[in-house]
């Protein structure tokens, strides 16, 4: 905390630097690039990367080329700040970018608002969590993704509709998991009905860690539903335990997931014939699939994705090992590409480079702006969420796929 403490002090005293670092427009990423939960900060960074080099490769931004400054935190507040401060105080950067996760977003909030004057936003950060899109911080941060109480809500909605009206909770044991399991409470409350059982686990949970005591918990209240607000990893081993001890009711995960990580972890165990640990998921998206050719943009991102598909990964990632497969197409790098995409044109639209005291501004005259979505991002001065829809998936066939047909879901 001293530590913490002096540099706070430094960079109350040091003065305001540029937004840009020569010729470069230069965004400050921190994420886990480490830990359980890296393929989310890797994908979410290999997407935003594969749009940002094509626009680099064909003139930049108002000719100047784009970069992305990735710090690690692992998924852990702590080095989150200390890579904030660094980001806000020493490194150049236009803006804060493409963040991972509430335990972090949430610690880094007070430092946005007691450095507010110089003027840094943080953007499209990976989580649907209601801090930053509450007072006093959302005049500093701007979403493009749905929140988690919007995914909640209609995922209860879609349940009860269904006839599953016992619904549990499973849950990280932190802002993120509570966010989750509000958002649960709230959309049960408008149906006068209650969380039928909840279980939580330890943030940094691997797919190797037993999950049997949160499933006997849960199974105990004869759920006809559960919900499930966690990583990929830890839900992973959830499923797998759930499924072992005979819960064969629908599992359901918001966004934040990572779909098609997880997936990975149990294929083996689909391959091998366990084929119960990949049936019945339900999983909210707050983008369109990947796999949409009806969208003039997925045709964009899977033409890029491919294209640079050699961007290095962070240092960080390529230090731990076993090392990182990247995937050629996944929600997570949908996600970063069209967080890029929507930075991208709505500086466009602003006519030049912004100032970092203009950057706000910018965003909020891009009102109805096109990235190819089949609807527009919309921003401005009461709005800082740019996109609403939830959709919803599940794994079929080795695959992330849009659901179709509800009638195998009902009780």
């Amino acid at each position: 905390m001293l530590c913490l403490a002096m540099t706070l002090l430094l960079l109350a005293g040091a003065s305001p630097q540029a937004h840009a670092a020569g010729q470069e427009v230069v965004l400050g990423m921190s994420a886990a690039f480490t830990g359980p939960s890296r393929g989310l900060g890797i994908e979410l960074y290999r997407g935003a990367m594969a749009y940002f080099r094509h626009v680099n490769d064909t003139g930049g931004l108002y000719g100047r080329p784009i970069t992305i400054r990735p710090m690690d935190d692992g998924y852990n507040p702590g080095p989150a700040i200390l890579n904030t401060i660094q980001l806000i105080g020493q490194d150049d950067v236009l803006a804060l970018f493409n963040y991972v996760g509430t335990p972090t977003v949430t610690r880094v909030l007070p430092l946005l608002k007691k450095f507010e004057d110089r003027h840094i936003l943080l953007l499209f950060p990976f989580t649907g969590a209601e801090p930053q899109r509450q007072p006093p911080y959302d005049a500093y941060v701007f979403n493009l993704r749905a929140s988690y109480l919007q995914e909640t809500s209609a995922l209860v909605a879609r349940l009860v509709a269904l006839g599953r009206t016992r619904i549990a909770v499973f849950y990280q044991v932190d802002a993120y998991g509570r966010s989750g399991w509000n958002g649960v409470q709230r959309a049960l409350s408008t149906y006068g009905l209650t969380i039928a059982a909840e279980a939580t686990y330890r943030r940094g949970a691997s797919f190797a860690d037993s999950m049997a005591e949160q499933v006997r918990i849960i199974a105990k209240a004869k759920p006809d539903a559960v919900v499930s607000v966690g990583s990929y990893e830890a839900c992973a081993a959830f499923v797998r335990d759930a499924r072992e001890a005979g819960l064969d009711v629908p599992i359901a995960n918001i966004s934040f997931v990572g779909s098609q990580n997880m997936l990975n972890l149990l294929r083996a165990s689909c391959e091998s014939g366990k084929a119960g640990y990949c049936a019945g998921h339900i999983i909210t998206q707050v983008v369109p699939s990947y796999e949409d050719a009806s969208l003039p943009t997925v045709a964009e991102y899977r033409e890029l994705m491919a294209r640079y598909a050699d961007t290095p990964l962070p240092e960080a990632a390529r230090q731990e090992g076993p090392a990182y497969e990247p995937l050629p197409c996944c929600f997570t790098s949908f996600e970063g590409f069209l967080n890029a995409k929507t930075l991208v044109e709505a500086l466009r639209a602003f006519g030049r480079l912004p100032r970092r005291e203009e950057l706000a501004q910018a965003l909020e005259s891009f009102t109805a702006g096109d990235v190819g979505l089949g609807v527009p991002v919309s921003f401005g001065p009461t709005r800082h969420q740019g996109f609403d829809a939830v959709y919803f998936t599940t794994l079929s066939q080795g695959a992330v796929v849009p659901i179709r047909d509800w009638t195998e879901w009902g009780k």
